[in-house]
């Protein structure tokens, strides 16, 4: 064989594995040797030809990988769970390789063999990659695509990376290297392992995805107070009505009436006034904003193409009562519980939603049926037979029982679907429903009618939520978009689509300028409501969003994930807070206490989880000073009668109602 066609083999052969660095070392040197005149070693050449030949056939792949799990397995504990990070990328890419290639039945017996070993952490993505049966489907998938074009950041400290080395070129696994050399990106730290085990942001994954990210993240957002808005009015006039703290409320407001000088003398300082000025209103609602824009910045902004309706008087009156009768929640005065409970339903039970007040609770059922509770009058209709029972279960109201043949619920009919989520409206004169035949229905809680049935999802449409001050609403779909409604238009205003996968809740910012999205893609969005741009793009769960939460001064958002995780994030900065660990299922629900120091968790693992908001900020800041990263443990833990817990609601009163559901053992 000529010493050129030697040389050819070789260097195909280094660029179809991506070394691209031995290639051009390898080639300087058989320049060098040409020159030289002196030719290559036959014996390399053969080595090199028969171990090209060997590293050929499909079942290169199996091997390596079963190797290198082997061999990952067996490592000491201390570096384990560093090394283990690496088998899902190389999983991933083995697979997709072996698909790319033609080897179609050889990649379903590697992807079946070892899936097992990443159920747990990454089932959604396997789910998908299921569906992977020709090389036109790795082009055609998106997310597959994305995952072929992307890199994954993996944190090892210093040592785990030098085993991890030791290990490939000791096996001299070039194809496992190969992988690994083309798509993933290590992140090698000094000193021991990090503590953490299960790291949501050990693995990441970059590329351009993470870049457009990044750039998102730099826009400005404006979260805080708007000027005149409700919450300083309120503020203001309570300080008035006090006679008790009426030297406080002098000093409240001629503090009110410097900070609002101030921010006509710069926009940037007016920004960071506005944003103080938030913090010690903390105390205020959210719910009732003007959703005026927020002119924090020096440049004006277009008057808003969608204003908000004024609120009425009466409204604000009874919102300045609820202020008045408040009182601050801690770690030592923690709020109480109203469990309703859902009995006998019959798996029939798809979502559920409590009003602000906590007076109406409905329940969408997969049989296309919307019925809602009048919480007084079904207190009074089994008040007899609820004493009549053994167990005394008078602090626990029961809906789905007959109640004596007399129904005890409004029956609302009209989809055609399972219906997947209802919202009540701030005053509770309407409420929302979105159903699996990809419609959403306006009903009328006084007539008990449908008012407007809205059709613009293409598929079902999976969460519904109504704005902090009514009128308007968002809905998320399988169709991977958001959308904002007006109840007087039955098309959608704005169209949010962005998501790479379905887009599984969405939630309603304080000041009503944006809303967040969370999708099975495993990212949290914020949108801007009046231009319909993404401003934020939240990465790090490793599962699919289920709920969204936001705190009532705007500045946090937490959401909960399909694995349990609960994550605290900054939205002025994009980043994780901390993650707050505790739940072992799916988080279903979240809501914040009214002046925000304490956030409530519901989950499919049949509890309730109170978190102190501030602690974890607290904890946070100390974390990125000390480079030392922790878990929030919560504050209580509520157990339930084992009935996993569907919905959440906090009313004005510090009161939490939580809505769950009781399956009888068969």
């Amino acid at each position: 064989m000529e010493e050129d066609e030697i040389a050819g083999y070789v260097t195909a052969y280094l660029k179809k594995k991506g070394f691209t660095q031995t290639e051009k070392i390898f080639q300087e040197e058989f320049q060098t040797n040409k020159t030289n005149s002196s030719p290559l070693e036959p014996d390399i050449a053969k080595h090199i030809l028969s171990f090209s030949q060997l590293e050929s056939g499909p079942a290169r792949f199996h091997d390596g990988y079963s190797r290198l799990r082997s061999w990952t397995h067996c490592s000491l504990d201390l570096y384990k769970h560093e090394l283990l990070r690496v088998l899902y990328p190389v999983f991933i890419h083995c697979f997709m390789d072996l698909v790319a290639k033609g080897h179609v039945q050889e990649a379903r017996h590697f992807f079946n063999t070892f899936r097992e070993d990443h159920e747990m952490m990454h089932l959604r993505d396997l789910q998908k990659l299921e569906g992977v049966l020709s090389p036109t489907h790795l082009e055609e998938m998106e997310f597959a695509h994305s995952l072929r074009q992307s890199k994954f950041n993996i944190k090892i400290c210093e040592y785990s990376y030098e085993l991890l080395l030791q290990h490939l070129h000791s096996t001299q696994s070039t194809t496992i290297l190969g992988i690994i050399n083309e798509h993933i990106n290590f992140q090698v730290t000094p000193g021991q392992p990090s503590s953490i085990v299960d790291d949501p942001e050990a693995v990441t994954l970059s590329g351009s995805s993470q870049d457009a990210a990044n750039q998102i993240n730099q826009k400005e957002i404006h979260w805080g107070l708007l000027e005149d808005s409700l919450e300083e009015r309120l503020e203001k006039a309570s300080s008035l009505l006090s006679d008790s703290e009426k030297g406080e409320g002098e000093a409240k407001e001629g503090e009110t009436e410097e900070n609002k000088k101030r921010p006509v003398e710069g926009g940037k300082q007016g920004a960071s006034i506005k944003k103080v000025k938030k913090d010690k209103g903390g105390s205020a609602t959210g719910k009732n904003t003007k959703a005026e824009v927020n002119t924090v910045s020096a440049a004006p902004r277009v008057k808003p193409e969608l204003p908000m309706p004024i609120i009425p008087s009466e409204v604000e009156q009874s919102i300045l009562e609820d202020l008045r009768n408040r009182v601050q929640l801690s770690s030592v005065a923690l709020p109480s519980v109203s469990f309703y409970t859902f009995l006998n339903t019959h798996n029939g039970l798809s979502c559920s939603s409590i009003s602000h007040d906590g007076s109406l609770v409905a329940g969408g059922f997969s049989d296309s049926s919307l019925k809602v509770w009048d919480m007084a009058k079904l207190g009074e209709q089994t008040a007899s037979s609820l004493s009549q029972d053994e167990n005394d279960t008078s602090q626990n109201p029961q809906m789905g029982q007959s109640g004596g043949g007399k129904r005890q619920y409004t029956l609302f009919q009209g989809h055609s679907g399972p219906v997947y989520a209802a919202s009540f409206s701030p005053v509770g004169e309407f409420i929302l429903s979105s159903s699996a035949d990809s419609t959403i229905r306006l009903w009328s809680t006084t007539y008990n009618a449908n008012l407007v049935c809205y059709k613009g999802h293409n598929y079902p449409v999976w969460d519904v939520q109504f704005s902090p001050v009514g009128h308007y609403f968002a809905s998320s779909s399988h169709d991977r978009t958001a959308r904002i409604w007006s109840m007087e238009r039955i098309q959608p205003l704005r169209i949010m689509a962005g998501h790479l996968s379905d887009v599984d809740c969405v939630q309603w910012h304080a000041n009503c300028n944006y809303i967040a999205t969370g999708s099975s893609d495993k990212t949290v969005r914020l949108w801007d409501v009046q231009s319909g741009e993404c401003v934020r793009v939240f990465v790090g769960h490793r599962s699919m969003i289920l709920s969204l939460a936001m705190s009532p001064d705007g500045r946090y958002m937490a959401s909960g994930g399909e694995d349990g995780t609960i994550m605290m994030w900054d939205l002025s900065s994009g980043r994780c807070l901390t993650p707050l660990i505790g739940h072992t299922s799916c988080v279903w629900s979240l809501a914040f206490s009214c002046e925000g120091s304490v956030l409530a968790s519901g989950s499919a693992d049949c509890s309730v989880k109170l978190w102190d908001v501030n602690t974890s900020t607290k904890v946070s800041r100390a974390e990125e000073k000390s480079g030392n990263a922790s878990r929030l443990r919560s504050l209580k833990t509520l157990p339930t009668k084992s009935t996993p817990v569907y919905a959440l609601r906090v009313s004005s009163h510090m009161l939490f109602y939580l809505v769950t559901c009781f399956y009888p053992v068969q």
